[in-house]
């Protein structure tokens, strides 16, 4: 049941997100996934750890959409905060889908050629579907979508070996085995 709320909610926050950038409310999205991303850390059993992992993921993927946005490869219509960076609701979007790593996306653990494939493949699509609901524009198509193949196929297996170091979940998996 754990891995389809988290799945639900992250869905969730993903349209909060991508509409409220579309309909010029960004901040809307980006307060969403923030009370998504604080309810995930406090029913966490080691809310430290989840909070480190959902940092380090949040500066990463901040720093992979800011460079897109800085070589010109994608413009976001709003929320930006300064200039050639992310927009604040795509980060705070790094940070939902870092709640997905140790819990709807656990199963990539120790799957690294897996989480190569689904971050290739995924990782395009959702930004594909950002792009076709408004909420960014790929300047040169071509080049964005295989820079986003490229670069989600790496960060993915990247992420996922984060979310090992990081995992605040698991310590209650172990727990309740351990009181049963």
């Amino acid at each position: 049941m754990a891995i389809f709320i988290n799945f639900i909610l992250f869905q969730i926050g993903w349209f909060a997100c991508v509409l409220g950038g579309v309909h010029g409310q960004p901040w809307a999205g980006t307060v969403v996934a923030l009370a998504i991303v604080a309810l995930h850390l406090a029913r966490a059993a080691n809310p430290a750890a989840e909070f480190k992992l959902v940092l380090v993921v949040a500066l990463i993927g901040g720093a992979w959409d800011s460079a897109l946005v800085a070589l010109g490869w994608i413009v976001y219509p709003s929320g930006t905060l300064i200039t050639n960076t992310a927009p604040h609701w795509i980060v705070a979007m790094w940070m939902l889908f870092a709640t997905t790593l140790n819990i709807s996306l656990r199963w990539l653990k120790h799957r690294g050629f897996l989480a190569i494939l689904l971050g290739a493949v995924a990782g395009p699509f959702a930004y594909y579907a950002g792009e076709m609901l408004g909420a960014l524009q790929f300047t040169d198509w071509l080049t964005a979508i295989a820079a986003q193949g490229i670069g989600w196929g790496m960060l993915l297996p990247l992420l996922v070996m984060l979310s090992n170091r990081y995992d605040g979940i698991a310590t209650a998996r172990r727990l309740r085995v351990v009181n049963v």
